[in-house]
């Protein structure tokens, strides 16, 4: 196990930035006051479920126990007792995410909070909410082998901490206190893409990073000139990585939450052979899909390997478009403080996004989502794009550091795609979906040969072979766009219309024999024989008998 070291005190206050496990928190609350019933309510009660000052079921409704909940955290922070939750108080309640447990606490937070330890290996009994001995105890190692005091209150950064993937489990070595020469304690979350006349706060810790590690000598000014750049190239080119100067999201992740970072005193790394990942994968919000592709022949992503049904981000809280290199980061299972949830296999897309399986109320694989799992196929989440345990399990083992995830919004509907890809039903008993057959080996198309035959006519749900045959027929023609799946559905019916009207024929939507008769027509030729030569031996004319 990789050793990771940490620096106590001031340093670790004034460094540690915690890399938050959870979706894009793009739901805020606003404003309310009591008599008022809605989903802002509800998130404000939620809100104060996580910060244990209401431990009741959300509602949506604004009643007493609400306001009486509202009140205490006021008078907590110093704010005005009145029950209403104004300007202010909505502003603190969106950038609070913890408050301090400790002994004879009992809540819904400190349930998570000992589930959390239960997963760790700290805990080992029931997640009950009450803040007793047994808890005090774990947290009092959690908090030694992650080199924290050890004190048995749950304060802020001992929460933020356990709930983060820089956490030190009990399977793990604890961390230990060396001569400094090692840095992986931070886990500081990367910001943005820095580069020539960037400035800001951000770059003052590459300053102060590159400074501390041997490769900067000037001020920690928050200017990223001529200085920080050739600072940077040297750090990049001693750390095996491309000498641009630009810190990017890889960049960042070697110079603050590798272990094994190279410092100005160390030999240099290798730099290392450029290989291409064995995947790129795209996410189709239109279609609610994650589509995972292998490099062809010319090194292009364009073999569909693996089709999976997701859940992406509401209109109101939407997944990040465009294109992500993925920097590595996972973990078995996630927590998501702002709406005390879980999820398995957790991948990181960005920053604030995510691939991870449907939602559990709490660890443990009984406790799954029903109307998680049902949401399926439809925008249902807060950014992070959620799967099938099984499809999130697929990503978590097979996707490597430095795959490309395209998030698309632009892509046209697909019914044979979204047909592919149905969820079955969902068995309560065990909480896993219903046994399906393994799919059959996909049938394998050559543009020079015959078809499957006879030909027989294929129409709208038809499947199989022969429509696996049809669709990358009119692919390759160009009048088929959407998904090679084998099933027959409005797609298909459209590209068939366009084949049918270039060449003459009523535009049924029908692939009948006469239709593929002419799709196939340079296959279908008989090989004409060349005409064999026959030799013509002339006759030779008798030579005149002469007559006596």
């Amino acid at each position: 196990m990789k050793k990771r070291i940490i620096l106590f005190s001031a340093f670790l206050l004034l460094y540690l930035f915690v890399f938050a496990i959870g979706e894009d928190l793009g739901h805020k609350v606003v404003p309310a006051k009591p008599g008022e019933q809605n989903e802002n309510v509800r998130l404000i009660q939620e809100k104060l479920v996580q910060l244990s000052y209401l431990n009741t079921n959300p509602s949506g409704n604004y009643l007493e126990q609400t306001k009486a909940a509202v009140q205490h955290f006021q008078k907590d922070n110093q704010l005005n007792t009145s029950g209403i939750v104004d300007d202010e108080t909505a502003a603190l309640l969106n950038k609070i995410r913890f408050r301090e447990l400790k002994a004879g606490m009992q809540s819904k937070a400190v349930a998570l909070i000992q589930e959390r330890l239960i997963e760790q290996g700290y805990l080992h009994s029931k997640a009950t909410g009450n803040f007793k001995t047994q808890t005090v105890n774990a947290i009092k190692e959690f908090q030694k082998d992650n080199g924290i005091p050890e004190t048995g209150i749950a304060d802020v950064a001992t929460q933020e901490l356990l709930f983060t993937q820089s956490a030190v489990d009990k399977n793990e070595e604890p961390l230990a206190v060396t001569d400094g020469r090692t840095y992986d304690v931070q886990n500081i979350a990367f910001e943005s893409k820095l580069r020539r006349a960037s400035e800001g706060e951000a770059v003052k810790k590459v300053q102060a990073r590159l400074k501390e590690l041997g490769f900067f000598d000037g001020p920690i000014s928050g200017y990223y000139m001529n200085q920080t750049v050739a600072a940077m190239k040297k750090f990049q080119s001693y750390n095996g990585l491309i000498a641009d100067g630009l810190t990017d999201q890889n960049t960042w992740d070697v110079l603050f939450n590798q272990s094994d970072v190279v410092d100005s005193m160390s030999t240099p790394a290798p730099t290392p052979e450029p290989v291409l990942p064995k995947y790129a994968i795209t996410v189709d919000v239109t279609n609610q899909a994650v589509l995972v592709y292998e490099r062809d022949e010319k090194d292009q992503y364009t073999k569909l390997v693996r089709k999976m049904i997701c859940s992406t981000g509401t209109k109101k809280t939407p997944s990040d478009v465009g294109d992500w290199v993925l920097n590595g980061r996972k973990a078995k299972w996630c927590y998501f403080p702002a709406y005390g949830s879980h999820a398995k296999f957790w991948t990181q897309i960005n920053k604030y996004i995510a691939f991870h399986s449907v939602i559990y109320t709490q660890v443990d694989n009984m406790s799954l989502s029903v109307s998680s799992y049902n949401h399926l196929g439809h925008r249902a989440s807060h950014g992070c794009i959620r799967l099938m345990v099984h499809d999130s399990k697929w990503i978590y083992d097979n996707i490597e550091k430095g795959t490309v995830v395209s998030i698309r919004e632009d892509l046209p509907v697909d019914e044979e795609l979204r047909n592919a890809i149905k969820k079955p039903a969902l068995n309560k008993t065990v909480m896993l979906p219903v046994s399906t057959p393994e799919p059959t080996v996909e049938p394998v198309f050559k543009a020079n040969e015959k078809p499957p035959m006879p030909l027989e006519s294929l129409r709208k749900n038809s499947s199989g072979e022969a429509v696996f045959w049809l669709q990358s027929t009119l692919k390759e023609k160009g009048y088929y766009t959407g998904t090679i799946t084998g099933s027959y559905y409005a797609g298909t019916v459209d590209a068939v219309k366009k084949f049918q009207k270039e060449n003459n024929m009523y535009p049924s939507g029908t692939a009948d024999v006469e239709t593929l008769q002419a799709l196939y027509h340079e296959v279908l030729q008989p090989e004409v024989a060349p005409t064999a030569s026959i030799e013509v031996i002339p006759q030779m004319t008798p030579a005149p008998i002469a007559l006596p």
